[in-house]
């Protein structure tokens, strides 16, 4: 039996463990009851047969070892049960060498594949590279299939402080990268905290991937801890919503999970009760996309090109709005503005998509915008609209002739009537425009507007950013200095409020700048945990740089230290003026009483410290530049918090 044994030391000292008393002891991959009982020391296996109840932590009582958990007794040395039950505890042999204490447990055999592994293997094949989550008690089995891929070098993990962060994180990273990550939690409350974040990145059109841990299917409908039927609570959220069964085809499910995150830009979910989790699967064969998707590089309909074709053409001064569907077509989208030599806008969401010092660049136009983009919109005589929905805040007018272009059918002329809504991949087709176009425009040069327009709003912002009430830095102090300190590869995640209305109004993006905000959704404290999925996205290439105000920053505060725990590069810039400053705007113009918007924070730049991160607090201009400098240039996590003035935005 010995040459069966592998001897782990698991004391150094038997003295401690005195007599009368039990311990938790690991070996291998499993924990062990350790005792001392009558002079001699016993190995148990620690899980008493009832439920599973640490023995470990149980005590002896009166000769015997109860079960911290219901009070079934066990001798500590045999492992057996007073009377006449035959419901013992395995036992382990115990030795005392002079260096320590040892046990002797069978050799471990090579863990079998698993359902789970199955379905890791596909989703990995398909391309999951990166899972933001929690490792917990219902999803502990699929946790070690995602080790396994980690321990690979197939797959990242990055575990965060809050389930709703994970969901965030991985909305950003498909926003950014157009590909789906995996956010992970346990059943019942875990799954329900990643809701908000699913929600963001389905009606934001990033593809995501929801894995759920669940109660063991024996004990569904009874009430059991943390029961929640998950496939019904993610119904209105998932576009792909399954269960994993004990006889499911389990690579098939993964297979189309990662379809349709990827083909619809949706969310997918697949939850897994306990007790599959683990169950062998060693002869079942992982999925691919190898002849499972096609490519998406689709054509329009003819009538619908050459209709969008004519109006060009007989257009004089065509301006391009593109939003944020259009974000991976940039390159054609600009060939074509140059060509028509028309000014290209941006929604909010499409902000920097092209760069704000570009000859026909107009900025963002709406709410959050520009008057550059507004008056060159109103100037139009034809709006040329990519990858934009409509939504209330740009304020696109429908007064204008209009050509919409989308990959969804269903976006098109999604609020009015349109002049010609062409369905159809967004770069294809305004490659056929300038195809077709070429020598056949009679469009005017807009390129002086645009650059009188700019000097206008240059000099107003001039004499905006000499206004100080003594109250704390106006916003365009702030993002004054960002423009002119701020990494001109950074990727800027964008939280919600006035620091955003404010960020989309003075910030000058950068010839290599990227955008991710909660658009439709308008997430309040989004801007953190959206930018350790955009670090998990790029990695140290490019600066991550996360702008926020004090109550969004408040809502994921704990994932702060997820940036310290990976020393991701991301620099917080953080708006602290103590108070939901929108929503009392909002009160304000209303004709309400402002109420409940006031806020006690406390030093964030003295919390980042203590996470182990830079922290920096800014109370007048003098100390900006340093701080925002030193921030950008440190390698790591760093916070600069700004002390604002609530009205000056």
């Amino acid at each position: 039996m010995s040459q069966n044994l592998e001897w782990h030391k698991v004391l150094d000292n038997p003295a401690s463990l005195p007599e009368g008393r039990v311990m938790t002891v690991s070996a291998g991959l499993k924990t062990f009851c350790l005792t001392h009982h009558q002079g001699k020391f016993g190995c148990l296996d620690n899980k008493c047969p009832h439920q599973g109840g640490p023995l470990g932590e149980g005590s002896i009582e009166k000769g015997l070892l109860r079960c911290p958990w219901h009070g079934w007794d066990y001798d500590p040395l045999t492992g057996k049960p007073p009377g006449d039950y035959d419901d013992g505890v395995d036992t382990f042999p115990v030795e005392i060498r002079e260096d320590g204490v040892y046990i002797g447990i069978p050799v471990e055999e090579e863990p079998t594949r698993s359902i789970s592994d199955v379905v890791a293997e596909t989703l990995v094949n398909w391309g999951l590279e990166v899972v933001f989550g929690m490792v917990g008690h219902s999803n502990l089995g699929f946790a070690d299939a995602l080790r396994s891929q980690e321990k690979a070098g197939k797959l990242r993990y990055f575990a965060i402080r809050h389930e709703g962060a994970g969901a965030f994180a991985a909305s950003a990273y498909g926003k950014l990268t157009g590909r789906p990550a995996a956010c992970f939690s346990i059943a019942g409350p875990g799954a329900t905290n990643m809701y908000t974040g699913l929600w963001d990145a389905k009606v934001d059109r990033a593809p995501i991937l929801a894995l759920t841990g669940q109660v063991a299917t024996q004990v569904v409908g009874t009430g059991n801890f943390q029961e929640l039927d998950l496939v019904q609570a993610f119904e209105s959220v998932a576009r792909f919503n399954h269960r994993v069964h004990r006889d499911s085809k389990h690579a098939e499910l993964a297979t189309l999970a990662m379809k349709h995150a990827i083909l619809n830009r949706d969310v997918s979910h697949l939850t897994f009760p306990d007790e599959i989790q683990t169950l062998p699967a060693p002869s079942e064969k992982a999925g691919s996309p190898e002849g499972r998707i096609t490519p998406m590089t689709i054509a329009p309909p003819m009538e619908s090109l050459e209709q969008g074709i004519e109006l060009i053409k007989a257009a004089k001064r065509p301006v391009i709005i593109t939003g944020h569907g259009s974000r991976f077509h940039m390159e054609e989208i600009i060939k074509l503005a140059e060509m028509l030599n028309a000014p290209v806008l941006t929604t909010f969401k499409g902000k920097g998509q092209i760069p704000d010092d570009h000859p026909l660049a107009g900025g963002v136009l709406g709410r959050s915008g520009t008057p550059i983009a507004s008056w060159l919109m109103n100037e139009c005589d034809l709006l040329m609209v990519f990858g934009a929905s409509f939504s209330k805040h740009t304020g696109i007018t429908p007064k204008k002739p209009t050509i919409q272009v989308d990959f969804d059918p269903l976006a098109l002329s999604k609020f009015h009537e349109v002049d010609c809504a062409i369905w159809g991949e967004i770069s294809v087709t305004a490659g056929l425009f300038k195809e077709a176009l070429a020598g056949h425009t009679t469009t005017e040069d807009q390129r002086k507007d645009v650059a009188d327009r700019w000097k206008i709003w240059k000099a107003e912002k001039q004499r905006r950013l000499e206004d100080n009430r003594g109250q704390g830095l106006s916003s365009i102090a702030i993002f004054d200095a960002m423009n002119r300190l701020a990494p001109e590869d950074a990727v800027m995640c964008v939280d919600v409020g006035n620091n955003a209305y404010s960020f989309g109004r003075y910030y000058e993006s950068k010839k290599h700048n990227s955008f991710i905000m909660s658009g439709y959704l308008g997430s309040i404290g989004f801007a953190l945990p959206a930018a350790i999925g955009a670090w998990a996205a790029v990695g140290d290439s490019r600066a991550i740089v996360a702008v926020a105000g004090d109550g969004g920053f408040g809502q994921y505060l704990a994932d702060f230290t997820t940036l310290v725990k990976y020393n991701m590069n991301v620099t917080v810039i953080l708006l602290n003026n103590a108070e939901l400053g929108k929503i009392s705007k909002e009160q304000r113009a209303g004709e309400f009483t402002v109420w409940k918007t006031k806020l006690t924070n406390p030093n964030f730049a003295e919390f980042a410290r203590s996470c182990g991160a830079l922290g920096f607090r800014v109370e007048s201009r003098q100390e900006l530049d340093d701080a925002m400098t030193t921030a950008f240039e440190h390698r790591g996590p760093a916070l600069v918090e700004v002390m604002a003035d609530v009205k000056l935005i």
